[in-house]
């Protein structure tokens, strides 16, 4: 079967093909159009578009779409026939809705896509899902797949480091069912469902200060652009803040690219290891790293073992995230978001805009501090 869009087409050809529609007639809307066929409006503007181009349909400002005056040859602009083709409307539970995710891994993400993935079945709704693999031409790719494909609405896990794509802003501008997961865009009226990462960045330093450690690093991938790393950050300056202690040059490394998606190699792990390890040596009076993510923890991890010191008598280890452990010991002190309801909460998000509904534009699902090995315990 055709692209959704694409049935659009066909069947506007075919009324002017059986005379229904003429030279000068007004062409059904947008709005009329998603109706007519159970599709979002950004499919049957892409439909009149598409006519628009090869001069079948003409646009007047605050007037709407009429049916060109001086028509082309309609022999060669797709099929000759209604017979040849099937337009046919969506029934309520064979409905769409698409994902895009960079990457997961039992760390953060798997959880996350079990929930919206669940939800979406309650909802009655397909779910198509799309990995970016954290490029954003993947993700403009995915982005135009997923609406040609017809589905209702898409949840938006944007890749690190850019916010304005320009293909996901004409998709929120355009009023096209979205609502954005991990993180939010600044200065974007989008739905947005995410963990308080200021706060969570705030209680994981505090919780070390706590325990003595007076300086503390803070170990990330390049935060620029990307709200969860600049809010983690952010949360561990207030941290030192509130004690009237500024952050000492030197106490944060934010060069670190391995745990990137389409960076993991044994090769780029190496590097970043080597990269940290020369950042201890160069920082004696640093006894505890606040890291960005799991995958980063680790890597620490094996920096520290690999100087012959010990975790947690000299180091301590907190950080975001972790996989589930049910029948062992928790690895590292560190912040659980629930990926659970954060899911769910957008699926529901995105469901309410289908239906013309309009939420909250933000909506921040909490969290838990969880202690682990690399942290003596709280007395």
């Amino acid at each position: 079967m055709a692209p959704l869009y694409q049935q659009i087409t066909q069947y506007i050809l075919d009324e002017i093909r059986s005379g229904r529609l003429v030279s000068g007639d007004r062409v059904p809307s947008e709005k009329e159009l998603a109706e007519k066929f159970n599709v979002s409006r950004i499919t049957s503007k892409k439909a009149l578009e598409t006519l628009v181009q090869v001069n079948v349909v003409e646009r007047a400002r605050g007037r709407g779409s009429f049916v060109s005056r001086d028509l082309p040859d309609l022999s060669h602009l797709g099929m000759q026939s209604a017979e040849r083709t099937q337009v046919t409307t969506i029934p309520h539970d064979q409905r769409m809705i698409g994902i895009m995710i960079p990457d997961f891994a039992d760390a953060y993400g798997v959880s996350l896509l079990r929930a919206v993935e669940s939800r979406c079945a309650e909802h009655q709704h397909f779910l198509i899902t799309k990995i970016t693999h954290g490029k954003r031409d993947q993700e403009e790719q995915a982005i135009q797949a997923l609406v040609e494909l017809g589905v209702e609405g898409i949840i938006v896990f944007p890749v690190h480091g850019e916010y304005y794509n320009a293909t996901l802003l004409r998709l929120v501008l355009g009023n096209f069912p979205t609502v954005i997961v991990d993180r939010y865009l600044k200065g974007i009226l989008a739905q947005s469902v995410y963990t308080d990462n200021e706060r969570a960045g705030l209680e994981l330093t505090r919780y070390l200060l706590d325990q003595g450690h007076e300086q503390i690093a803070f170990i990330s991938t390049p935060p620029e652009n990307t709200s969860t790393i600049e809010d983690r950050l952010r949360g561990f300056t207030q941290a030192y803040a509130e004690r009237q202690q500024p952050v000492k040059p030197g106490s944060t490394l934010l060069t670190l690219f391995s745990t990137l998606p389409g960076s993991f190699s044994a090769k780029n792990v190496e590097t970043d290891r080597n990269t940290i390890r020369e950042f201890i040596l160069a920082h004696p009076e640093i006894t505890a790293f606040v890291a960005c993510e799991y995958n980063i923890a680790l890597i620490v991890r094996q920096a520290i073992l690999s100087l012959g010191k010990r975790i947690p008598e000299d180091y301590a280890i907190a950080c975001f995230d972790h996989p589930n452990n049910e029948f062992g010991e928790i690895l590292f002190t560190h912040i659980q978001q629930n990926e659970t309801l954060m899911g769910e909460t957008a699926v529901d998000l995105l469901i309410d805009q289908i239906a013309g509904k309009q939420g909250p534009t933000h909506q921040i699902i909490d969290f838990q501090l969880m202690e682990g090995a690399s942290t003596p315990k709280r007395r």
